[in-house]
């Protein structure tokens, strides 16, 4: 989807990366419905659905080939279905842009607290532009990649061709939240304003919350098969040594519950929506504060 107004940048917006992250299609689509060619200046080049095979499926990755679309880049022309889609922007698409959006969330296996995202680059020329564009995004958590993001994912491919970026990761669970699609929509139209595409002044916030995954102990995993019941929830400060959920089995009642402990402290920024896990299953990730 593309619409075309007066003079002004090119701004591409992507949702679907993952084909079961759902608040981005929707509000993508929904931006588009809203708005005319008189409301914008410049260009909004709109792709709700950007892993089409893997959203048609409802799936995280492509059903064709398998890829992850957010570790394909810069792709390549002869490749895979997926290595394809991500050559696409990159040689077709990047290139004409001025600045890029990028919606997601947990998907159907986790729930992110909702944030934008700044990559930070290991030459560093794009960190104040991406930080300025998620803070515009105006959510009340700004997660900070490190320089050593995976340069495959859509931040990396824009960082690498010298485009601002910022992305979104907007609640999750395999669902359309409430909460999370209100901060997409709001999100986008206060950094178009930022880009100066939509007119207005988007009204002041307080001050984010800065974090990153900077500390060992930030990606907790399951340490054993059973079903876990959870302490602590997406959005809450945990501190070292904090009970943060059990993993019970109950084929085996007599086992004690193994309580899973925070190795680190910082928020809670994503959890799991799975309850039956598995040695190394994905349980919580505990960002650190910004320094």
């Amino acid at each position: 989807m593309c619409i075309v107004g007066g003079p002004g940048p090119t701004v591409l917006l992507l949702a679907g990366v993952h084909g079961d992250e759902y608040e981005g299609p929707v509000a993508l689509t929904r931006l588009y419905q809203a708005l005319s060619p008189e409301e914008i200046s410049g260009r909004l080049i709109i792709l709700p659905m950007l892993n089409a095979p893997a959203c048609r499926a409802g799936s995280r990755t492509s059903p064709l080939d398998g890829g992850n679309l957010n570790r394909a880049f810069p792709g390549d022309p002869e490749g895979a279905p997926t290595q394809q889609i991500a050559h696409m922007i990159s040689a077709c698409l990047m290139p004409v842009a001025d600045a890029v959006i990028d919606l997601h969330s947990g998907g159907q296996a986790s729930w992110f607290v909702p944030c934008a995202l700044a990559a930070r680059g290991r030459d560093g020329a794009l960190d104040s532009d991406n930080l300025t564009l998620a803070r515009a995004f105006g959510t009340e958590v700004i997660w900070v990649l490190g320089a050593a993001n995976d340069n495959r994912s859509v931040n990396g491919a824009a960082t690498g061709a010298g485009v601002p970026c910022t992305a979104a990761e907007l609640g999750g669970g395999g669902t359309v939240g409430i909460g999370p699609l209100q901060a997409a929509e709001t999100g986008l139209r206060r950094t178009l304003m930022e880009l100066d595409v939509l007119e207005g002044t988007a009204a002041a916030l307080p001050e984010p919350r800065l974090v990153e995954l900077g500390r060992p102990g930030h990606r907790v995993l399951a340490p054993e098969t059973g079903l876990y019941q959870p302490a602590k929830h997406a959005g809450e400060t945990v501190a070292e040594g904090d009970c943060l959920g059990w993993i019970l089995s109950p084929d085996r009642p007599e086992a004690a519950p193994v309580e899973i402990l925070a190795r680190t402290p910082g928020l809670v920024l994503a959890e799991t929506r799975r309850a039956q896990v598995v040695p190394g299953s994905f349980l919580a990730f505990i960002a650190s504060d910004v320094a």
